[in-house]
């Protein structure tokens, strides 16, 4: 840990200094999502601030090379620390540059023992998490290794929907299409770069699909409007619509980086559920991130059936909670 040294941010003009070196440690962290990003978690801390900013950044000299975005929050039990992000974010974690994951990790443990807790959660953490290697000393510990699913489906060959996707959806999405077209014209557009567009859309056909009881309550909304155009400035956005005979009747909320695709929020207007624009817009955004490059196609948390039919095999995420009796005086 030799010429390493940690501190604690507290204060938002901090928090907001930080992100140019943050973008940079992201862009390096060999187990980044864009759920560790700037561009999602700054916008997610603005819009909700449940707590005190208690977030641990680790330097070598000038360059930032660990970092850990937490937060306190007030609880019966006693104040437990959190990672900025929780709930609305798939994949939870902390940023380590390459090579220096033992000794960041040391930095962080000794950082957030520090801090006033009773509990310290992470969940959410995939395979190969940096979280997974933090080790704190005399504090005890619960892990749940089969914490959430993530259905993901392996992307492979030339024509990626007739190699990785089974025949039996193949042919529904067949019968989706051409059920389409008999109602008029089909037509799928980028939406990236007109947000406001998009979430408005996104929001309608979301409410309309779980009749006013999906995810995208006054505050979600707010935060998609002030993260979508941070995704979509860096190239992590997908954001497609789907008209039928001149009428917007699906929308898909995705993320693309690296060589992953993340399917992240849909919506559809329950008066096309037999023209299935859900599905077709799937199939679409699977072909396109394979073109993309992308290797594997992520459906995130959620064990809805409609992911298995695409071929997707769940893969877990794990969850760490430490507990200590008392905080340090």
């Amino acid at each position: 840990m030799s010429g390493l040294h940690a501190g604690v941010i507290r204060d938002q003009a901090a928090f907001d200094d930080l992100e140019p070196g943050w973008w940079l440690l992201w862009s390096q962290s060999v187990t980044a999502t864009p759920f560790q990003s700037p561009a999602w978690l700054v916008p997610w801390w603005r819009t909700f601030s449940p707590g005190d900013l208690a977030m641990i950044v680790v330097w070598s000299g000038h360059d930032l090379v660990g970092l850990a975005p937490l937060y306190l929050e007030p609880h019966v039990s006693g104040r437990r620390l959190l990672p900025v992000g929780i709930s609305l974010s798939d994949y939870l974690d902390i940023l380590c540059a390459p090579d220096q994951e033992a000794a960041v990790t040391a930095a962080i443990a000794d950082a957030a023992l520090s801090l006033e807790w009773s509990q310290w959660i992470l969940p959410d953490l995939p395979a190969g998490a940096t979280s997974l290697r933090l080790g704190l000393t005399n504090v005890e510990e619960t892990r749940t290794s089969n914490h959430a699913a993530c259905p993901v489906l392996s992307l492979h060959g030339d024509d990626v929907l007739a190699s990785s996707v089974p025949a039996r959806r193949r042919r529904q999405l067949r019968r989706a299409e051409r059920a389409a077209q008999r109602r008029g014209r089909v037509a799928i557009g980028r939406y990236e770069a007109d947000p406001k567009v998009f979430i408005d859309q996104l929001v309608r056909l979301h409410s309309a699909r779980w009749a006013g009881q999906g995810v995208l309550t006054d505050s979600a909304q707010e935060f998609h409007r002030r993260a979508l155009p941070r995704l979509t400035a860096k190239g992590l956005a997908r954001c497609w619509l789907v008209e039928i005979g001149g009428t917007v009747a699906g929308a898909y909320y995705g993320f693309h980086h690296r060589d992953r695709a993340y399917a992240y929020l849909g919506g559809f207007d329950p008066a096309y559920a037999e023209e299935s624009p859900g599905a077709i817009l799937i199939g679409r955004a699977i072909a396109e991130a394979a073109r993309e490059g992308a290797r594997e196609f992520d459906f995130l948390r959620g064990r809805e059936s409609y992911k298995y039919s695409w071929g997707a095999v769940d893969r877990w995420t794990e969850q760490r909670v430490w507990t200590r009796n008392a905080p340090p005086s």
